[in-house]
């Protein structure tokens, strides 16, 4: 738990740096005064004047910068930028030269825009980047030799162990993890193949089954490989370890069930939860049975092998073909996340799977792995992108959309509105913080 804390909390401290220095160079650009540059709060967020000190500051050509107490976050204080935190008395006094509420629409524009402009470069360049280091797997699902291992989910739409899905809403599946995408995101409704036995299959999906298989996703992946496993090491102070389980083992047959795949391990263990349990097990040639008990949670304490590994295929690209790639991956991830905002209204029970700190910190590896990281923090920063650019007032997409009403129309918005509409805005933000945070008792 702590590896996974470490790398979303260095993650986020190199998007929140970046993106206030996105707003701190065009307002610096532009002429306007910069009075504090801070990674997290040095006040109790989102109280101004509470508790206000800071673990380190020093000041640079007019510039306080600093690191703050309270680890959320960071922030840009410009001079006459009209938030929530200000004194109100400013907003009745006329606009300075070095404020950025004198300043041209155009200039205001991108000072606000400049944080998610930044988010945008780094998610891109940080695909491109591993695009050319590492390149691109896939798992097709034809290159699966024992099929897909569904979940309850799948099953209950139609779906069995062993099937081979060949398309999705009509679209062929290029990678089994583009299948619950196209299913959710993008609407899918059908999915066609083939089941074990050679009989072709086409299964309706509804909005109803899409909620569903969101609810369940957090949980399970939907579909995965069909695979074999064997005994790769039997874990101390487990229940296997007082067993005749050995490295090298396969288990054949779990109180007489037959169990060729570790899908069906998975399920005989469950069925026979909290219960003394008889393995049959294949070591060599030779046939052997044992006695273990299951855990509460359907574990007994092994780590599987996969005998045949499914071929990955994977896609190279030079310098020019990742770039090129690396901005189709990332436009195409700024559409997803304009899709879940539909989701969350048209599909049942979406809004539930909203998660917050909790839910990252277990997407993170357990162990830290450098390409995971970088992959979750191009991922996080488009998001970031997307979600400050929504026309919520003291969002930066609340100030865009003053500025552009102001540039169509030939009309400022007052100071006052702006001030007033900021501490709205607080309050949806806050409450929409609060709610995707409460995401570990929704688990």
């Amino acid at each position: 738990m702590f590896i996974q804390i470490a790398q979303l909390f260095l993650s986020l401290t190199i998007l929140v740096t970046l993106h206030e220095f996105g707003h701190f160079w065009f307002a610096k650009r532009f002429g306007c005064r910069v009075d504090k540059f801070y990674l997290f709060f040095d006040f109790l967020f989102p109280f101004a004047n509470m508790l206000n000190f800071s673990l380190f500051k020093k000041k640079i050509n007019g510039t306080e910068y600093g690191i703050g107490w309270f680890p959320f976050g960071g922030y840009v204080q410009i001079a006459g930028m009209v938030d929530e935190q200000m004194d109100k008395s400013i907003i009745n006094s006329e606009p300075q030269p070095w404020e950025l509420r004198s300043k041209p629409a155009w200039q205001r524009l991108l000072v606000m825009l400049g944080g998610i402009l930044v988010n945008l470069i780094l998610g891109v360049f940080i695909f491109w980047m591993i695009l050319l280091t590492c390149g691109k797997e896939t798992l097709p699902v034809a290159n699966l030799p024992h099929g897909l291992a569904v979940d309850s989910t799948a099953y209950n739409l139609g779906l069995r162990n062993g099937d081979y899905i060949t398309s999705v809403g009509g679209k062929y599946v290029s990678s089994i993890n583009r299948i619950p995408i196209e299913l959710v995101m993008n609407g899918a409704a059908t999915i066609d193949g083939v089941h074990a036995n050679g009989e072709k299959f086409s299964l309706p999906v509804t909005n109803e089954d899409r909620g569903l298989i969101l609810k369940r996703l957090k949980k399970s992946p939907f579909v995965k490989p069909r695979v074999i496993v064997m005994v790769d090491s039997v874990l101390a102070e487990n229940y296997a370890a007082n067993s005749a389980l050995k490295k090298g083992d396969y288990i054949i047959a779990i109180n007489g069930t037959p169990v060729k795949y570790f899908n069906d391990i998975t399920t005989e263990l469950l069925k026979n939860r909290a219960k003394n349990t008889q393995l049959t097990l294949l070591r060599g040639k030779e046939t052997l049975t044992t006695q273990t008990m299951v855990s509460e949670s359907g574990i007994i304490g092994f780590s599987p092998k996969i005998v045949g590994l499914p071929k990955v295929e994977v896609q190279h690209f030079n310098i020019f073909t990742s770039l090129v790639q690396g901005v189709k991956d990332g436009m195409e991830l700024l559409v997803m996340q304009a899709k879940q905002i539909v989701v969350i209204f048209t599909v049942k029970d979406a809004h539930t799977q909203i998660g917050g700190f909790y839910t990252m910190v277990q997407q993170m590896n357990t162990e830290w792995d450098w390409e995971a990281f970088w992959r979750f923090t191009a991922l996080l920063s488009l998001g970031l992108a997307f979600m400050n650019f929504l026309p919520i007032p003291m969002l930066d997409g609340g100030y865009i959309m003053f500025i552009l009403w102001e540039m169509v129309t030939g009309k400022k918005v007052s100071d006052k509105v702006i001030y007033y509409a900021n501490n709205v805005g607080l309050f949806i933000v806050l409450g929409l913080m609060i709610y995707a945070n409460t995401d570990w008792l929704r688990k």
